[in-house]
């Protein structure tokens, strides 16, 4: 078996909470966490590991993206400065039904996969279309993915309808089994896109099959006016009518919500993706996540997609989280650094049902972990570094990540991708879309 030890500045475990170890080393035998112990007692407990020195770095569980559309990375800066639904309906859909592809979900997704990794992202709540192409180049870059199914009523050059979409969920689900990398969700897109029915049978199969349940939920006031003119009610007591809520679910944006949804939502043990920058960007509003997080429900972070953020920056949307949550407030105390970082690694393996294999840095759990560099001039001098990782240090300054024990990132050099091949099939689908737009 392969040992490893890293002899970091600073060890942040997560758990416990308000944690800083100095002096100590993390050992990684194979994929586990299998040590964390003194520095001098790692050195003569495993005489015959590799020593990887990380002198001036913070290490930590790599951060989870709770939210997000990796191949949209394409999409990037293809439509901005529009509210979502003209943003959706007159650009992006549009944009999907001419070019969205196999090939370009793999390109597209791989290229996320690169953006993400080299900002300390290690694993990935996905939900789009072409599931094995998600899959494929997940595994084919040593990346940690949850796929995501999307599920709608309408045809996309990639499903008919509801069935459709559901079947081929299915079938991907089945065709990676057992790929300790990857796991799948049932992915319907959003109450204005998906009727009762297909909701009904989505918690059914879901059941039956032990998937969890991924569905951007309130995300705009336009969406729950549409549904009060509907159905009557809002969209999230449709959704607890129909029995959603009961289902292992992560809840995209629920940036609308009053003091009943919030009790609701505890309850029921919603999980809640905060997606700040994209939010922001489409004007969605400013979700409530103090109030949430202060009546117990699980919030974690992240990014949507490329196309609406314009990008896969987790360590900004913990900066913004923590900024957003006291301006909204008016409490200084709101969303610390400690409960940020949380938010981006353990509450997010809680969202996705891995708690007890990633999010914190514990014997037994999964070596997915990440080195900051704080020597920066930006991050000097260092009193307190997950001050630092909340407030201060930029994505640039991931030096160093493992997924599953596997060096993937390197000295800020990837390990596990062609990155010269996945730019420059990112610049050919650019030329491929540009040209649609001219014409």
């Amino acid at each position: 078996m392969a040992t490893d030890i890293l002899f970091p500045r600073w060890l942040i475990p997560v758990v416990p909470h308000h944690t800083v170890l100095t002096e100590h080393a993390l050992v990684i035998t194979d994929e586990r966490i299998s040590a964390i112990l003194p520095r001098e007692q790692a050195i003569a407990a495993y005489p015959a590991a590799r020593h990887h020195e990380l002198p001036q770095h913070a290490l930590l569980p790599g951060l989870i993206n709770l939210h997000a559309h990796s191949a949209m990375t394409l999409l990037r800066g293809y439509a901005d400065d529009l509210p979502l639904m003209r943003w959706l309906q007159e650009h992006i859909w549009p944009a999907e039904g001419a070019h969205v592809s196999d090939d370009f979900v793999f390109d597209g997704t791989q290229l996320a996969i690169a953006e993400m990794i080299a900002g300390g992202t290690t694993s990935c709540n996905d939900m789009y279309f072409h599931h094995s192409a998600v899959a494929r180049a997940a595994l084919a870059s040593g990346f940690r993915m949850t796929i995501g199914c999307s599920i709608l009523e309408f045809p996309t050059p990639y499903a008919s309808n509801a069935d459709d979409y559901i079947g081929k969920a299915l079938k991907s689900q089945a065709e990676f089994a057992g790929e300790k990398l990857l796991q799948f969700t049932l992915a319907p897109h959003a109450p204005y896109t998906v009727s009762d029915a297909t909701f009904q049978r989505v918690i059914t199969l879901a059941d039956e099959l032990n998937l969890g349940i991924h569905c951007h939920i309130h995300e705009t006031l336009d969406e729950i006016n549409t549904s009060q003119k509907e159905y009557g009610v809002r969209p999230l007591e449709r959704l607890a009518g129909l029995g959603l809520l009961d289902s292992p679910l992560v809840a995209a944006h629920m940036v609308h919500t009053t003091d009943s949804e919030i009790a609701l939502l505890a309850k029921k043990g919603v999980h809640i993706a905060h997606n700040p920058a994209s939010n922001l960007k489409l004007a969605s509003g400013l979700a409530r996540i103090q109030a949430q997080l202060a009546a117990g429900v699980n919030v974690g972070i992240g990014t949507d997609g490329a196309a609406s953020n314009n990008k896969l920056d987790m360590l900004a949307e913990l900066r913004l989280a923590a900024l957003l949550a006291k301006g909204q407030s008016g409490d200084p105390e709101a969303i610390p650094a400690w409960q940020a970082l949380e938010m981006a690694t353990l509450n997010g393996a809680r969202a996705l049902q891995q708690e007890d294999r990633l999010g914190s840095l514990e014997v037994g759990k999964q070596a997915d972990l990440i080195a900051v560099d704080l020597s920066a001039v930006g991050t000097q001098p260092c009193y307190d570094p997950v001050s630092h990782l909340v407030y201060a240090a930029d994505r640039q300054q991931v030096s160093d990540v493992w997924i599953a024990g596997r060096a993937v990132y390197r000295h800020g050099q990837h390990q596990s991708l062609n990155l010269a091949q996945v730019q420059a099939k990112a610049r050919q689908w650019q030329s491929k879309i540009s040209a649609g737009i001219r014409a």
